[in-house]
């Protein structure tokens, strides 16, 4: 068993009992969320699919990131996330969608540490409101109405443990919403 595979197969579970699903929108994991997810039996039932946008033009070009936030605030920010997990849901049709951006080291990127993690979960009742790059609360823009939800992290390990405790975290994070 590998890490992540435990919560992995309590989300399908989960998901699977509520009849939604999910899909991601990942940077530094690089597909391992839907990676992990898809290692569980049953993970097709509830698992649409997944972005891969580790190169910063892609972000935009794929997750329908917003060029101008990605000029101005790099690829590691949190509403960088946030556009990611609306993307993932957007694109790929699915009730929740995952966005994760940050640094797995061992430098930093563009001033940004080694271990800054964003997570961005887009989804029905997610409680926390998008914020722009002002920190002003504004509402979902595209597609069916989401709410979104960002969380911010600071690991410390080498790369795979950074990436490794990336992928736990969305589990706990889209585990909260699902509960």
């Amino acid at each position: 068993m590998t890490p992540g595979d435990e919560q992995a197969a309590a989300l399908i579970a989960a998901l699977a009992a509520r009849g939604e699903t999910v899909a991601a929108a990942e940077s530094l994991t690089a597909g391992l969320v839907c990676a992990t997810l898809a290692r569980v039996p049953g993970a097709s039932a509830v698992l649409r699919g997944g972005l891969v946008v580790y190169a910063t033009e892609l972000k935009a070009a794929l997750a329908g990131v917003d060029p101008g936030l990605l000029a101005e605030h790099g690829a590691v920010h949190p509403e960088v996330a946030a556009q990611l997990a609306e993307g993932a849901r957007d694109r790929c049709g699915a009730t929740w969608g995952l966005g994760l951006t940050g640094v797995a080291g061992p430098s930093a990127q563009d001033g940004v540490e080694p271990g800054t993690v964003h997570i961005g979960l887009a989804g029905p009742g997610t409680p926390a409101p998008r914020l722009s790059g002002a920190g002003v609360a504004e509402p979902p823009t595209r597609g069916e109405a989401s709410d979104v939800t960002v969380r911010t992290l600071a690991l410390t390990g080498d790369r795979d443990l950074i990436r490794t405790e990336s992928v736990l975290a969305a589990f706990a994070l889209l585990g909260e919403h699902l509960a």
